[in-house]
């Protein structure tokens, strides 16, 4: 795929609500408020926007400028700035393609909870075998993971505009709404002021080292970053978008979105459960278990789980399509391909690669290893091991081998790159030794070494 014939975004709005689309996924909304809770609520919540306006925005300019330097998705950008380093853009790209078969199948989960609820039928998921039974259910399973993977496909196929820029400014200010709603009713419930309190006043009695390590992890994984999404989408921003400014609104959007899935879901279950943190469970407990029985006591049920519910489809849905876009885009790029064919064989490919992770629930239960799932397993592989290898090695190419001034350059095409010190010292420094640290805990923690 030639520069002259590569697909752009019409402008920097669309950029950053398809970029912002992409980090409110799944993580910022089962994931961000179970560590919240976990590790000090205020003081969580503080170190998370720290470092996601320091780590997080160096780690993003920089993957951005790659991408608009180059023209090229993650699989050939690194490839076009040095061929011995162009290694990591294979990693880049194997990470969505692990992902998204198991990111379907999750989403496919959402779908049904949110059928459920718009259909009246709540009394159901409130119920404490409802959760077991459907991943006991292979058939369900597939068709829900395969209405979610067509969605994702028919997107990707309508292009970068017309598919991926259209769909997040649409679902993007109706997910803001939403979540929003869920979180006004969710702070007005009886004794829920207790759980507000705990998630925005920093107690510095509950600081830890494990915190840090947590709220790093979470703005790592929130910000897509070391997954070649962002690369992919600086492919196809127009040289005078101003990217320091794009990244600071994308900061905005994603700490934005996880305070308020904080708010939806923090002080509804310290209410239900009479401030135990040890009822916000973590992952698919939280979301799928603990939260359908607080709307079933709280009231209104079928209006709240609905909303809540397709909020949290809508943005597995951007998250889903940013993967896809990323995948298609470096085969593409790479290889030449037609664009509408390889979206159709991507889209076939992930739903098969899907099968296993559902299987591994009933009739391949048996197939773990160190306790975790099949669907674990893909999770662990590019979350604690192949994302923060990715952005190792990106911050050392970025920083000794292109050097830092070939992403100055590129950023100062479109803006004055005001925070251009805080990125070299990042980059260079800071960002490496945070990246080892996530790599080191996480690994001691599948281990059982330590526990988080």
């Amino acid at each position: 795929m030639n520069n002259e014939k590569r697909s752009t975004f019409s402008g920097g709005l669309g950029f950053v609500l398809a970029a912002a689309g992409s980090a409110v996924g799944l993580g910022n909304i089962w994931r961000f408020p179970y560590l919240a809770a976990k590790y000090g609520g205020g003081i969580f919540l503080l170190f998370y926007i720290l470092l996601v306006v320091t780590f997080g925005f160096s780690l993003m300019i920089a993957e951005n400028a790659i991408g608009r330097k180059t023209g090229k998705s993650g699989l050939c950008a690194f490839r076009e700035l040095s061929k011995k380093w162009g290694f990591i853009g294979i990693i880049a790209t194997l990470i969505p393609m692990i992902i998204q078969p198991y990111y379907n199948v999750i989403g496919g989960w959402v779908i049904e909870y949110a059928t459920k609820y718009v259909t009246g039928n709540h009394q159901l998921l409130a119920q404490d075998s409802f959760f077991t039974d459907m991943l006991a259910s292979p058939q369900r399973l597939l068709i829900y993971q395969f209405i979610f993977s067509a969605i994702t496909t028919f997107v990707i196929l309508r292009g970068v505009q017309k598919g991926v820029e259209k769909f997040s400014t649409i679902l993007m200010p109706v997910l803001i709404v939403l979540a929003i709603i869920v979180a006004v009713y969710s702070i007005t419930l009886p004794d829920a002021m207790m759980g507000v309190k705990y998630f925005f006043v920093p107690d510095f009695s509950n600081f830890s080292i494990q915190g840090v390590l947590a709220a790093m992890g979470q703005m790592f994984y929130s910000l897509s970053l070391a997954m070649g999404i962002m690369i992919a989408y600086g492919s196809y921003l127009p040289k005078d978008s101003d990217l320091e400014k794009n990244v600071g609104r994308i900061e905005i959007f994603d700490t934005g979105i996880a305070i308020l899935a904080g708010l939806m879901i923090v002080p509804a279950v310290f209410a239900f459960s009479g401030g135990d943190q040890s009822a916000l469970g973590k992952g698919p407990s939280l979301m799928f278990v603990t939260l359908p029985k607080v709307f079933e006591s709280m009231g209104m049920a079928t209006v709240i789980g609905s909303a809540f519910f397709i909020l949290v489809l809508l943005a597995a849905l951007t998250s889903s399509i940013s993967i896809m876009e990323a995948i298609v885009s470096s085969l593409c790029d790479r290889f030449g391909w037609d664009r509408n064919k390889t979206t159709i064989c991507a889209g076939i490919g992930s739903f098969l690669f899907g099968i296993p992770p559902i299987l591994g629930y009933n009739v391949w239960d048996k197939a773990t290893l160190g306790g975790m799932t099949i669907l674990d397993l893909m999770d662990f592989a590019t979350n604690s091991i192949l994302m923060p290898i990715c952005a190792l090695l990106t911050c050392i190419f970025v920083a000794y081998v292109i050097g830092v001034n070939s992403i100055h350059d590129e950023v100062r095409i479109s803006s004055a790159f005001k925070r251009q010190k805080l990125f070299d010292i990042m980059i260079k420094y800071v960002a490496p030794v945070f990246i080892v640290a996530i790599l080191i805990s996480s690994i001691l923690e599948a281990l059982g070494i330590i526990k988080f």
